[in-house]
């Protein structure tokens, strides 16, 4: 570092070569940091860091991304393999993709990266409905996931879910209550559902539900899981208001199963991103929408 402030301190006639060296240094500045991801983090953190490598740009080469991060095809094949079976990524001839089909399952480690400034700023605009002393259920959804970590200072409150990350996040935030719904645990989603799941909320009542889908196409939600979306109206029947958080990049999309039309919950929450036509159309068959800025 202090060799390339030097050169850049003396007066060249070639500007390029200047310009040229910067290039350089900053390329073994970005080396030298891949490397310190390989060394200190192991192989479950330099999986991390290939997956947020990977979602941006969709797809990559086996041969671009050991030249990333500094390791050889053969571990960027093994890595590429797990997180295939954990269903996050597709391998293809020479490559990988992370783009997911809106009729496939999307593992939560996948769908916890999409949409992340989107999906925090519908959490904040969520949180100022709560008042203390009230009972929510927060769905298993990475977007009402979000909402948790703003519910901490919200206190007393009493909470009711089945998501084990959202039991994570709260369960040593003082002066809130969590009630924790078993069932059957599904890893891709990181919750509980079914029978036993449905049973217990249904003894329940809450006096607001967060909840978010899949995707949206025209006036209906819908979700890819049969069980997911049983639990999920289970919910909405165990709430006296219903709210659905759901960013922009859902709209225009369909999955397997319907789960509800917009019109049944008493608040649609979604940001900036989606289309003034759309939002006017929305109104127009009487969706109640409030449209933050992301």
């Amino acid at each position: 570092m202090c060799g390339w402030r030097f050169r850049l301190s003396e007066r060249h006639h070639d500007g390029t070569v200047c310009l040229n060296l910067q290039r350089r240094v900053h390329t073994v500045q970005q080396n030298d940091d891949f490397q310190q991801v390989k060394a200190s983090a192991g192989p479950t953190g330099r999986r991390k860091a290939l997956l947020d490598y990977l979602l941006p740009a969709g797809s990559a080469q086996v041969e671009e991304l050991a030249d990333h991060f500094g390791v050889s095809r053969m571990t960027v094949h093994r890595d590429l393999r797990l997180l295939e079976e954990q269903g996050i990524v597709r391998r293809v001839h020479g490559g990988v993709t992370v783009r997911s089909s809106s009729l496939a399952d999307s593992t939560i480690l996948y769908r916890a990266r999409l949409a992340d400034a989107e999906k925090d700023a519908l959490a904040r605009a969520a949180a100022e409905l709560v008042e203390p002393g009230q009972a929510v259920i927060l769905d298993d959804s990475t977007t009402v996931g979000h909402l948790a970590a703003h519910l901490v200072d919200c206190k007393p409150l009493t909470v009711i879910t089945s998501s084990l990350t959202i039991i994570d996040t709260l369960k040593d935030a003082p002066g809130i209550e969590t009630i924790c719904l078993g069932g059957h645990y599904n890893a891709r989603f990181n919750a509980f559902f079914g029978y036993l799941c449905e049973q217990a909320v249904g003894s329940l009542r809450a006096n607001t539900l967060f909840m978010s889908t899949s995707t949206i196409l025209g006036l209906i939600a819908f979700h890819q899981q049969e069980e997911v979306v049983k639990t999920k109206r289970a919910l909405m029947e165990a709430a006296d208001r219903k709210i659905l958080l759901i960013d922009s990049s859902k709209f225009g999309k369909t999955s397997l199963i319907k789960l509800a039309m917009l019109t049944e919950f008493d608040l649609v929450i979604t940001d900036s991103g989606l289309a003034r036509a759309d939002a006017d159309t929305l109104l127009k068959d009487g969706v109640k929408l409030s449209i933050v800025d992301a």
